[in-house]
């Protein structure tokens, strides 16, 4: 039997649970009105946010996100452990009880992700925000740009010293920060607040879950596997910092962070942009033509041939199931969040690129 105070707390509860899931579900009605989200939150609200989270958080040289997330997990260890032993003592009610205030600390989560950042998941599309809608392009036109992006990097590689490689975090950080700096002042379609970028403590965890880097979405921080190829890491620094643009979907982030890359005059930056391409337009063109994807493979110099050898290798040395697991569960968090292809949705980079070189051939440079 419950006393009074119990029933109070489960009629609160049952409320607050009642009203959060409708505010919840009215939220996820705005994916079908893309151009209001876009006025009145990415537009509006959103920078205005910005303009907060990022004055007090980059004030912390640490990532205030990391510790958010490691206290969150030691609580939901914590709150698993009482369940289990509320249960064996039978106490069902209060174990119910105490299940809703976890169910309501979710719901407060999912609210908070979604009026922080998650709503730009909902606007329209860079391609249309760009006037890059997504076209149709031959195989010749795809092998043309592959070739290109490969002749890139080749190039940028060959100007980076053992002095570029060995530069520390902080300076490539920096680097990212003022090319995406640079792209912010060049249009209004990238514009930024205060970018900045943070080494996660958690970066042991990310090499085994196979991730380069991640953007928390509560604290508006873009966060950095640093223990990954250097070569790897200027660019992943931009596509981390687009998330704080408000490109929510993956492969507007990877294209944003290459235009940030190519943009930028530092060796290091160029060259980990036109790497990102050729994996990218490598793996496109190879789905569309495996004979073309050979048949370019040997024109990829040595120097790029082994950072892509040394980068596989690192990765393959973390690889186990946790990975896998990690990776089916962003994919399903992928398609929830109105990117259906899951993963795949990072390879449409190269559908971006290609409206691009479509402007261009009729716009002109």
């Amino acid at each position: 039997m419950l006393n009074n105070s119990s029933k109070k707390k489960l009629k609160v509860r049952s409320i607050a649970i009642a009203v959060l899931a409708i505010a919840i579900f009215l939220l996820g009605l705005l994916e079908d009105y893309p151009k209001l989200v876009e006025r009145y939150y990415s537009e509006s609200f959103y920078p205005f946010l910005c303009h907060v989270l990022h004055s007090v958080f980059n004030l912390f040289p640490f990532s205030v996100g990391d510790i958010i997330y490691i206290v969150v997990v030691g609580y939901l260890i914590y709150a698993s452990y009482r369940l289990i032993k509320l249960s064996f003592k039978k106490d069902f009610k209060l174990a119910g009880i105490f299940l809703m205030k976890i169910v309501i600390g979710v719901q407060i989560g999912i609210l908070i992700f979604y009026l922080f950042w998650g709503l730009n998941y909902f606007r329209p599309s860079a391609g249309e925000r760009l006037n890059l809608r997504d076209t149709s392009y031959t195989t010749a036109d795809l092998k043309a740009v592959t070739t290109m992006m490969i002749d890139s990097a080749n190039a940028c590689r060959a100007r980076v010293t053992p002095a570029d490689l060995a530069q520390s975090n902080g300076t490539i950080y920096q680097t990212a920060i003022v090319a995406v700096n640079k792209l912010s002042t060049g249009s209004a379609n990238f514009r930024t607040y205060y970018p900045d970028v943070k080494s996660s403590i958690l970066t042991p965890l990310l090499n085994y879950i196979g991730t380069s880097g991640y953007y928390n979405p509560f604290t508006s921080e873009a966060q950095m596997n640093y223990q990954m190829p250097v070569f790897d890491r200027p660019v992943t620094a931009c596509h981390e910092m687009s998330h704080q643009m408000g490109y929510g979907a993956e492969d507007e982030a990877n294209f944003v962070g290459f235009l940030a890359g190519i943009g930028s005059h530092d060796r290091l930056l160029r060259y980990s942009a036109y790497h990102l391409a050729v994996d990218e337009f490598m793996h496109a063109l190879r789905y569309r033509d495996s004979s073309a994807s050979k048949e370019l493979r040997p024109r990829i110099s040595a120097a790029v041939h082994n950072d892509f050898k040394a980068e596989r290798e690192y990765w393959l040395a973390y690889q186990n199931k946790v990975g896998i697991l990690s990776s089916i569960f962003y994919d399903k968090f992928l398609k929830a969040n109105n990117q259906p292809q899951g993963l795949n949705t990072y390879n449409r980079m190269v559908l971006l690129v290609m409206a691009l070189y479509d402007k261009k051939k009729v716009d002109g440079p």
